[in-house]
């Protein structure tokens, strides 16, 4: 039995190596579950309809970029987009999906020249069928021949925007159309009137500036004690500070967090935005028993005015609280029943 000697020098390794295989696989799942406090980040077909263009002090995604930033020329190319894909009788969502695909391939400028002989709006290639030279610069039948294809795509509509873009597009980069979904919603929005292009009947972004006026006071009242019932301008409660943002952005909430919760729509946390209203329950399933609001800044951040014998302050959120809500509120906008 010599021959089996080595093979048992190699067990207590194996052995070692299977428990290190566990213990990873483990950590792990652990870490998936719950670890850390933070909250998930669900990917789903409706993420483009509810996500903000504006940051915590109106920055927003993709170094800021919105409607008011664009050219003449963009914002006449988008119109175009809309205005073709409508009258082909596809839904708003393709026409986000489409304003996305051109932002990242031309930045919404029909230009000449390309990788390879990529041309237009969308970068496309008369190599590989998409037409000739002179046909891929018409904005018209760019758009026309993007939409057709997109429309082709097995569940386009239920499956994320850059997924649908890039499976058209197949692109090198084919999560780069993601940044620019808040972008072309709000295209869609202020071009078209259609306050939920995702499709997703959910509730439309805060109008520009809203968010970032909201937090900006709140944090102004940084410091200030915390008293029951009380409104400002030296003390507030929860609510009275959360009212008093608001108001100072141009939108009149109820005054108590109960009623407060029902003054806008409804996103789950994981998809919470900055602007965004968070609450906390005794039983979080029941709105009833809500008894604290907090104003979410983005980036894992809330301000508050927490408790007697405490001053507003800025804080972490723990997205595993065992009271938070389920849903948050953005206020303003259209309620709904998510």
């Amino acid at each position: 039995m010599r021959f089996l000697r080595p093979l048992r020098l190699l067990l207590p390794f194996v052995a070692i190596g299977l428990a290190l295989l566990l213990f990873l696989g483990v950590g792990f799942v652990a870490f998936n579950i719950g670890g850390g406090g933070g909250r998930p980040v669900p990917y789903t077909a409706c993420d483009a309809g509810l996500r903000s263009p504006a940051g915590p002090l109106g920055g927003g995604a993709a170094g800021g970029v919105r409607m008011a930033d664009l050219s003449d020329e963009q914002r006449q190319n988008a119109a175009t987009i809309i205005g073709v894909a409508r009258q082909m009788g596809a839904p708003p969502r393709a026409w986000l999906i489409a304003l996305a695909t051109a932002m990242q391939e031309s930045t919404l400028r029909n230009i000449d020249y390309g990788d390879r002989d990529s041309l237009g709006l969308f970068q496309q290639r008369p190599s590989q069928g998409w037409g000739s030279p002179a046909q891929v610069l018409d904005p018209v039948y760019s758009t026309t021949i993007f939409v057709e294809r997109l429309l082709e795509v097995p569940s386009w509509d239920d499956i994320p925007v850059t997924v649908a873009a890039q499976t058209v597009q197949r692109s090198a980069f084919p999560d780069a159309y993601a940044k620019w979904e808040p972008l072309a919603a709000e295209l869609v929005q202020q071009l078209a009137d259609v306050a939920d292009p995702a499709g997703c009947g959910r509730i439309a972004v805060l109008p520009q500036g809203v968010a970032g006026a909201a937090i900006s006071f709140a944090m102004a009242e940084v410091g200030k004690p915390y008293v029951w019932g009380a409104t400002g301008p030296n003390t507030y409660d929860c609510s009275g500070l959360v009212l008093r943002a608001f108001q100072s952005a141009g939108i009149n909430l109820p005054r108590v967090s109960r009623q407060q919760y029902y003054a806008g729509g409804h996103v789950p946390v994981a998809q919470a935005q900055a602007g965004d209203l968070l609450f906390y329950a005794t039983d979080p399933t029941d709105p009833a028993t809500i008894h604290h609001v907090v104003l979410y800044m983005g980036d894992d951040r809330i301000v508050e005015a927490p408790y007697t014998g405490e001053r507003v302050r800025v804080r972490p959120v723990n997205w595993n609280h065992e009271e938070l809500v389920p849903l948050a509120t953005r206020p303003g906008t259209t309620p709904n029943r998510a």
